[in-house]
Parts: C-alpha cells; structure tokens; sequence
C-alpha cells in the first residue's frame, strides 16, 4: 500500500526522523504499566515504538486512509486500531474504566481541542505526553508574567503539572509545518477539588484574559458591577497574566459572595 497522503484538512504533518520517534513514543514511559492510547497515529511512525512496550495499546485515527494503511501494516494491532473522531469519543470504559496516557503527534488544528477534552476526562487520562505546535507547547508550560500564560496554561495546570521537554525542528516533516513543534509531558496532579466555584472560576479566568491588557480591576467589572466595593483591593492593580492559579482561586472565592448578595438583593 502506498503511503498516505498528508491532509491539510486535518492538520497532518507526518515525521520523517525516527529517532525522534522513539523519543517521543519513549515519554511514555514516564508513566509506566498504564494503557496508552494514541490520538492520530497517521502512518505508524509513533506505534512502532509503542507496540515494543508491552502494554495495551489502542489507537484513534479518523482518516479512513490511514487506518487501512495501519491495519495493513500493524495487524497485530487491527482488533484496536479505532477508526472515530477523538473529540467526539466516550473515554469512560475504553480500558475497562482504568486510568491510561495519553500521547500522540497531534493534529496541530486540534491541539488545543485535545486538552480541553483531557480536562473533562482528567479522572481517567492521569498522564499526557506527544508533540504539538512550540507556541501551544509554551503555553502549556508558561508561568505567571511570561507573554504565554494565559487560559490554556491557568486550566490545565490547576489539574496538571506540565513539562516542556523538547523542541522539534520544521524539516523533519512531511509537510514541513510553518511553526517550529514542541514535545511536552502532563503528569496529574493532587488536587481533588478546585477549592472554589469552578464555573465562576472559569468564568473569571476567560473574561479578564480577553482583556489582558487591562487591570482585573477594568476586567471585572462586567462580572461584578462598576460600584463593587472588592474593586478597591490592591490585587486588582494587576493584570491577569500576573496572577498564578492560586491567585485566581483566590479572585474567585472573594468575589462570589458579592455575586450572591446582588443575585439574592
């Protein structure tokens, strides 16, 4: 069979170096004896390595292409080789309800998309390692003052500890990409509960990160109204990239009582 041909459509950038493979398919090993499922597996160039490591291995693939060429090549894979959209699956019971990594050279169109869904199933996906854009990489990873901290960074390390491992140069892809490629690790953490109002935590995070050039006290007052006396408090000189995720946990206990006194007032 010949080889697939990289879709734009769906962000595909096959790697050609293998021993960047191996290092790649390697970080899961930071997480050893979990299941693995990997996310866009195209050609195999990641599998190959993963299948050698003697653990349940499962792939999601929504390029029909691709799958034949991995039942093709992989048949000692064919009975878990998954051919659906990863965004759409249900996570509960695809190893039987047990934790597992999660890894991948991820479509770059859908990097993002992968993490959020990584939050909603953070109780099952208790590790994360592969390679995505260097940009989305450093926002991962990025701490408070730093020009890439900003929603990515606050939602995910609330449950995540990140590490930036590695970069990846453009020419050892087909199609070489137009962004330099990051590789990075996601190790859950210990928190169980967030300590506040998630929602309103959310909420909070994404309204004074559109505007991050504002002080929290300009970006809070769609939330809180321009005459709120916690207006007044210091921490509202700041902007938000300034703010850690404790900070902002902080933010969100201080400000939902004033949200109930104007609710029930």
């Amino acid at each position: 069979m010949k080889p697939v041909r990289p879709k734009k459509a769906l962000g595909q950038h096959f790697l050609r170096d293998l021993s960047i493979a191996k290092a790649i398919a390697d970080t899961v090993d930071r997480f050893p004896e979990l299941p693995i499922l990997e996310v866009g597996p195209g050609m195999g160039v990641l599998t190959q390595y993963l299948i050698p490591k003697q653990r349940t291995l499962k792939v999601v693939e929504i390029d029909d292409e691709s799958v034949r060429y991995l039942c093709e090549h992989f048949p000692e894979l064919e009975e878990n080789i998954i051919e659906d959209d990863f965004l759409k699956m249900h996570l509960d019971y695809l190893f039987d309800g047990k934790p597992f990594v999660l890894t991948g050279n991820y479509p770059y169109n859908i990097s993002s998309q992968i993490f959020f869904k990584m939050l909603e199933n953070r109780e099952r996906i208790v590790g994360c390692t592969g390679m995505i854009q260097r940009e989305v990489a450093q926002r991962l990873a990025a701490q408070p003052g730093s020009k890439a901290y900003g929603i990515l960074s606050i939602f995910v390390q609330v449950w995540y500890d990140v590490e930036y491992l590695f970069t990846v140069d453009e020419h050892v892809f087909n199609p070489p990409p137009k962004v330099k490629s990051a590789v990075v690790s996601m190790r859950r953490n210990d928190v169980t509960e967030l300590g506040c109002d998630e929602p309103l935590f959310r909420r909070i995070v994404k309204t004074t990160f559109n505007q991050r050039r504002k002080t929290l006290r300009n970006g809070m007052k769609s939330i809180v109204g321009t005459g709120c006396p916690l207006l007044q408090n210091p921490l509202f000189d700041l902007r938000p990239e300034q703010l850690s995720v404790q900070q902002f946990i902080q933010l969100t206990n201080e400000v939902e009582p004033y949200l109930t006194i104007e609710v029930n007032g």
